[in-house]
């Protein structure tokens, strides 16, 4: 198990996303990292200077071993299910899921035409140019493919109306510290949710 801010020097080249950028690009083996967090199956590094998104599948460059295997879907779907899922895909900058913090605007799930589930989200971001936009949406459509009877899984990701952090959830402000009666006027302590 990895402990949040643990140094570790990679074991392997590894290909990470730069934060908030989005750019894609090869940390080389050696390089120290400093894990900022681990959450959701990815991991939040730090090294010169800039914060990169390692995906659970190249865990091994930090020396842990790659994705476990998933436990056994249970085998009826439900719409529990869908949101149980969202919940597992993490803000990279910040520590808080998804749903708690208000990105998710809509869920609809419907029959597929060919048997089985469809789910159309409607997902914003704490910025609008954020550039970790499809990696967030990939993490979505991947994550809820997996579940028992989906059949597709269709993400758009909108920015009427505008996300802000009055949109979080009370358990969210909570572990960021902000009041509860935080409004969208006031000034976050996180730069990204400013």
């Amino acid at each position: 198990m990895i402990i949040t801010n643990q140094t570790i020097a990679l074991k392997r080249d590894c290909p990470a996303t730069e934060i908030p950028a989005g750019t894609r690009t090869l940390l080389p083996a050696g390089t120290t990292v400093r894990v900022t967090q681990a959450m959701g199956g990815s991991y939040t590094v730090s090294a010169t200077g800039r914060l990169y998104r390692i995906e659970e599948k190249d865990a091994d460059a930090l020396g842990l071993s790659g994705p476990s295997a998933a436990a056994q879907a249970p085998p009826i779907f439900s719409e529990r299910m869908v949101w149980d899922q969202l919940k597992t895909v993490y803000d990279p900058e910040i520590p808080v899921n998804i749903v708690d913090l208000g990105l998710i605007y809509s869920c609809e799930i419907s029959e597929h035409p060919e048997g089985g589930r469809a789910i159309d989200i409607a997902m914003s971001l704490t910025a609008p140019g954020c550039g970790m936009s499809e990696v967030l949406k990939a993490d979505v459509e991947s994550k809820l493919r997996r579940l028992p009877e989906v059949r597709e899984v269709r993400v758009q990701v909108v920015f009427d109306p505008p996300w802000n952090p009055g949109r979080m959830s009370e358990a969210a402000k909570l572990q960021l510290g902000f009041d509860l009666d935080y409004g969208s006027n006031s000034m976050s302590p996180f730069p990204i949710l400013r």
